[in-house]
């Protein structure tokens, strides 16, 4: 799928006749739904409320959304990198629990002067990548339970990759300074690393877009930017059955165009 066509892709008009329906398919095939047509942010709390049942968040107002924008109060700060306006790295959103939560909504409420485009990467590409290089030991050893931990001190002790008793597998990741490693991965994240990047693709959303991705599946990052960026932001767990993360794919997809190394 081009990196241009990855909006168009996914799109589906929550507003038609049995959206709701057809978003829970959706996400049950891809992981992935992009929507337009959410201008303010009681549309965006609306909207995630027919879908998920909402999570609070450290940084979230008392009703479960929270805007993410340059508050020029968090540079450097460990956790906090998505307050800034720089890079962010792929990751999965609050990999320091024990159970994340399954679903994110992201809404462009003002877009960025310069960059802050959302990078989306499918985990199932990543695991194929992954599994069909070097005799698929990489995708082996991230499997090992407790082989990395992910938070500060209440943080969590977990695996990048996951399996499940279906056969599915689940993906949680991030590369900052709450990443810590066991020996026997480390030999592994550069090649972790370049598939994460290597498959990313590139969404800039308009005022009133975003989207709704399955948290186990899809890791999301952003490009630095430039100017008063915001965005509306909703956690939660789905109202409708999900199965956990991804049936595997059974060969190795090709990299998107788009491959730079993290800072």
């Amino acid at each position: 799928m081009p990196p241009g066509d990855l909006f168009a892709s996914h799109f589906l008009d929550h507003k038609a006749p049995g959206a709701r329906d057809q978003i829970a398919e959706r996400l049950r095939e891809n992981g992935l739904v992009t929507l337009d047509g959410i201008a303010t942010r009681d549309a965006a709390l609306a909207f995630a409320s027919r879908i998920m049942t909402i999570s609070p968040h450290r940084d979230s107002d008392p009703d479960g959304l929270t805007t993410i924008r340059d508050t020029q109060r968090h540079a450097g700060r460990p956790g906090f990198a998505g307050l800034g306006n720089g890079q962010l790295a792929p990751h999965t959103e609050r990999s320091g629990l024990p159970r994340p939560p399954r679903l994110m909504l992201l809404v462009c409420s003002q877009p960025a002067d310069r960059g802050g485009e959302c990078l989306l990467t499918d985990g199932r590409r990543v695991h194929a990548d992954l599994l069909n290089h070097r005799g698929g030991e990489a995708a082996d050893v991230l499997s090992r339970p407790q082989t990395a931990y992910f938070g500060a001190g209440d943080g969590h002790a977990s695996q990048v990759l996951s399996s499940h008793p279906d056969g599915r597998v689940s993906i949680r990741l991030r590369f900052d300074a709450l990443a810590r490693w066991s020996p026997i991965v480390q030999p592994h994240l550069p090649g972790l690393q370049a598939a994460a990047l290597g498959h990313q693709q590139s969404l800039r959303l308009n005022p009133g877009q975003g989207y709704l991705l399955d948290n186990e599946r899809w890791l999301h990052a952003r490009t630095a930017f430039v100017g008063d960026r915001v965005h509306w932001r909703v956690l939660g767990d789905p109202h409708f059955e999900l199965g956990r993360g991804f049936a595997p794919a059974l060969a190795a997809p090709q990299p998107a165009a788009r491959v730079e190394a993290l800072s």
